[in-house]
């Protein structure tokens, strides 16, 4: 039986994750679980965000589903001692470079976006965004020039290996969807991004169904609010579309919606909602745990091999939107777990 890792962290992390569980539960898909401490409640029962027994069961499972992290009391501590390392950590460690967030705006919540609802209602995308190279994993450090001024840098590096990896799941992707794949650097500028532009061309040979384009990244911003219905795959590296993605995120009306996954070359995945542990209403029932079930789903149909329970899943939460529920961060006042008893009922 598939094990899954539950490591529900911080803040609303617990209460979103419990009603993913329980969805879970309600489809009697022979999976086990095994709860493990992660980020600040790690640090305060073992003294550090990613201890090693939630490291043994993070290799043991077959699938990872993830609350969130961060906790204010830790603000002060040193860096590598901070919840948020736990991620890093994970990823890492696993090796999870692909980072896939879909973007799909439920029928519903038009008028929840920022944008006209006519625009908004044609959003449905997926961002693939490379996970572990880029500035975030350069080198880096702090100094001072010459003339006695603070300094500091950060690396901007990938190989071509690294852009071939991502590349090959951008175009795997865009293949189970309407075969487009947009590439997004800064190929004008950059010597990294011309090294992306290039491998994605030598890639895109191995693909001939899909139709490939370019667009540099600050026009990608400025298309993603413009007309975001244009875009069915984007590919990018880890700085930009860690903007991009939550750019997106808003475009279809609140991060409480959207889930995300962090895989392997084994399809190994780490499944999370893209919001973070919000501390300011944890515990009063208010988050939204639509992003966590649809994590779930996300998990059943990329590490577990099970679509037709996926499917399930997204269409009784979108069955649940369409109906008029919503919680907080969509304007209303469904609770945490009635939301949960909603999508149950659904499915």
């Amino acid at each position: 039986m598939p094990l899954i890792a539950i490591l529900a962290g911080d803040g609303i992390g617990p209460e979103v994750t419990t009603q993913a569980r329980r969805v879970l539960d309600a489809l009697d898909l022979g999976l086990t679980f095994e709860d493990g401490l992660v980020g600040g409640a790690a640090y305060r029962a073992a003294g550090h965000p990613l201890p090693p027994a939630t490291m043994d069961l993070a290799y043991r499972a077959d699938a990872i589903l993830f609350g969130a992290v961060g906790d204010p009391a830790f603000d002060t501590l040193e860096r590598a001692l901070r919840p948020e390392q736990a991620i890093l950590g994970l990823r890492k460690n696993l090796g999870l470079f692909a980072n896939l967030r879909p973007a799909k705006m439920f029928a519903g919540l038009e008028d929840a976006s920022a944008l006209r609802p006519e625009v908004a209602g044609a959003i449905d995308m997926v961002i693939i965004r490379e996970l572990t190279g880029d500035v975030y994993f350069g080198d880096k450090g702090r100094g001072t020039t010459p003339e006695g001024l603070r300094e500091g840098h950060d690396l901007m590096r990938y190989d071509e290996a690294e852009v071939a990896r991502i590349a090959r799941v951008g175009f795997t992707t865009a293949m189970g969807r309407r075969r487009r794949l947009m590439s997004v650097d800064k190929a004008n500028v950059l010597e990294t991004s011309q090294l992306w532009r290039d491998v994605m061309n030598e890639v895109a040979r191995d693909f001939p169904d899909v139709t490939v384009q370019h667009m540099y990244v600050d026009n990608a911003a400025m298309q993603l609010v413009r007309n975001p219905g244009q875009f069915d795959v984007l590919v990018t590296g880890n700085l930009f579309g860690d903007i991009l993605s939550d750019q997106a995120s808003m475009c279809v009306g609140s991060i409480g919606m959207l889930p995300s996954a962090a895989i392997n070359d084994a399809a190994k995945g780490l499944y999370e909602p893209i919001h973070g542990s919000a501390p300011d209403i944890a515990g009063q029932g208010k988050a939204n745990p639509c992003a966590a079930i649809l994590s779930a789903a996300m998990m059943l149909r990329h590490s577990l091999a099970m679509p037709a329970p996926a499917d399930r899943i997204e269409a009784a939460v979108a069955t649940v939107i369409a109906g008029g529920a919503r919680t907080a961060d969509l304007g209303g006042s469904v609770s945490t777990t009635a939301m949960g008893d909603l999508v149950l009922a659904a499915l």
